[in-house]
């Protein structure tokens, strides 16, 4: 019972109009299980989009197709949302590196320090793609969010869905896979699957079709070499 008195004392046991359950524990009364809602990337429904950037507005948790692995997310600067979402994977906030998804790269501009030359020409080859670019963030950033070296990671996925709904939200979310890095598990791609494992613990699960089972590419673009810390999806040879 301490996780559940744990997020009772983050005022985390609410979900938009119920409450959160916890793995393992008895559900809080009357908690609604997670809308499932499908969209097609190819033209995503503007009403469902809004009732979803709604739903982020009131500090709900996603989870959401994207053009590597399906991920759960939320705004990044709802304090609240991100420490759900910390409890639900089960990992400290302030230990995690998470990363945010923006529209372009006009947006990555409004949470970074300014960029050499390079690293933007690299970036604009790059993106919209399956990459997460380590840049040294701003003071724009969530501190929840920032790393001890002031660095975040930041992503602009080729799928329509996220960068709808960052773009009517008006600010990045946050992203992190659903399931662990070394995880190669059906439920991951499969978003009917993903539904019945997630339902009791976040508020929208969005279907927008089977996703891969490979992560981005993760690239640090802060030092004076870049540094490629994690190969995944992205060709590194097509873009530097």
């Amino acid at each position: 019972m301490l996780l559940y008195w744990r997020l009772k004392e983050l005022n985390l046991t609410t979900c938009l109009a119920s409450a959160v359950p916890v793995p393992g524990e008895p559900n809080p009364a009357n908690c609604m299980a997670a809308a499932f809602i499908k969209l097609y990337p190819e033209n995503p429904d503007p009403r469902r989009i809004r009732q979803i950037v709604d739903i982020l507005r009131q500090g709900g948790v996603i989870i959401y197709p994207t053009d590597t692995i399906y991920g759960m997310g939320c705004d990044i600067f709802n304090q609240k949302a991100i420490e759900r979402i910390s409890l639900i994977k089960g990992i400290k906030p302030k230990k995690q590196n998470f990363s945010f998804i923006c529209y372009d790269l006009s947006n990555i501009a409004e949470y970074t320090r300014a960029l050499s030359t390079p690293v933007f020409k690299m970036m604009k080859k790059a993106l919209p793609g399956p990459f997460t670019f380590i840049l040294e963030a701003n003071n724009k950033v969530p501190k929840l969010l920032n790393s001890k070296k002031k660095t975040v990671g930041i992503r602009v996925p080729d799928h329509s869905i996220p960068r709808t709904l960052v773009k009517e939200l008006g600010q990045p979310i946050l992203t992190t896979s659903i399931r662990d890095e070394d995880d190669v598990i059906e439920y991951s791609t499969d978003p009917e699957l993903i539904y019945e494992k997630y339902k009791d613990l976040v508020d929208v699960v969005i279907d927008g079709g089977y996703g891969q089972n490979v992560a981005s590419t993760v690239i640090d673009c802060t030092g004076d070499q870049l540094e490629v810390l994690r190969e995944g999806l992205g060709e590194i040879n097509e873009i530097v």
